[in-house]
């Protein structure tokens, strides 16, 4: 069975080794920095170093933006990528915060008219930065295992929802201003001391499913969680996410392996198309587990639980 091509928007986070290991093609988004300069979404440090970038981004969050790729330059990849008769997936950030998946549905339609024989199909992640990048791995691992374009694309409908995050954001004002966090308003700017616990959500953004009251306690909880909603933690890659808590990302991937041993774990940068929306202050772990109930009320009840225990 000849193989199909991957292609994600940069918003996935996958360094220049995942993206060689799992030939997974990236097409770039925009960004714009203060001084007005638009960019392609880099993903790899040259403009800045990850310190300097983040440094900037507190001094003057409103003055970095993005923007997802346009429905041309989607359909611009997609025309290379299908050039040969190689069928694609493409996979896209979350619409509940992008519009990159109208942008690329409407490209592949337009392509799939010009080339009858082009074979496109769209997949909306519903997750952004490590949690859209360990899908796109996943996606990549079950074409290695000779799975077709259609059976990939009905794993990631029917499993997209089993991509969970557990960790934490020390500064919710980013995501707050940015739409990227559900009930803004009642976690917006910061909170002293306190660790305010994310999962994703069925609406594509991150809900705060509990506060914890410094970094040990908050370990615990996060660790107790991941035991609660992983499965198989023995064979699965996870990837733990840090902007400038690189320190706590190695204490938590240290806590990780020495509890679950993971086949593989691994820390990762969030590049700039989703770290400025997300701010310094983030560190979470990404896995692949128990199906998210609807309305995160069996995800609270394992916060509020160990929460009771802590006290």
């Amino acid at each position: 069975m000849k193989k199909f091509a991957i292609l994600c928007d940069a918003t996935c986070d996958l360094n220049e080794q995942f993206r060689t290991q799992y030939d997974i093609h990236v097409v770039p988004g925009h960004i714009t920095l203060p001084d007005k300069t638009d960019l392609p979404s880099p993903m790899k440090w040259d403009r800045y170093s990850r310190e300097e970038f983040y440094a900037n981004l507190k001094k003057d969050p409103n003055g970095f933006k993005t923007a997802p790729p346009n429905t041309q330059e989607f359909a611009n990849a997609m025309e290379t990528l299908t050039a040969d008769g190689t069928e694609l997936l493409a996979m896209t950030i979350s619409s509940g915060i992008s519009g990159a998946f109208q942008f690329a549905s409407t490209a592949a339609k337009q392509v799939m008219q010009a080339h009858p024989e082009a074979r496109i199909r769209v997949v909306d992640s519903l997750r952004f930065g490590p949690g859209f990048g360990l899908m796109a791995v996943h996606a990549a691992r079950l074409r290695d295992q000779g799975l077709s374009l259609d059976e990939v694309t009905e794993y990631l409908e029917a499993n997209k929802n089993r991509f969970h995050q557990a960790g934490w954001l020390d500064d919710l004002s980013f995501v707050a201003k940015k739409g990227r966090l559900t009930n803004a308003k009642a976690f917006f700017g910061t909170l002293a001391g306190i660790k305010p616990i994310g999962e994703f959500d069925y609406n594509g953004l991150t809900t705060v499913i509990g506060k914890v009251k410094g970094a040990k306690a908050a370990y615990a909880v996060l660790m107790e969680y991941i035991a609660q909603t992983i499965e198989d933690p023995e064979d699965q890659t996870i990837f733990i996410a840090q902007t400038s808590r690189l320190a706590q990302a190695e204490v938590y991937k240290q806590m990780i392996e020495e509890r679950f041993h993971p086949k593989e774990i691994f820390i990762n940068d969030v590049f700039p198309a989703c770290g400025i929306n997300i701010g310094p202050g983030l560190m979470a772990a990404y896995y692949l587990g128990k199906p998210i109930s609807e309305d995160l009320s069996q995800e609270r009840a394992i916060i509020e639980k160990q929460l009771s225990k802590e006290e």
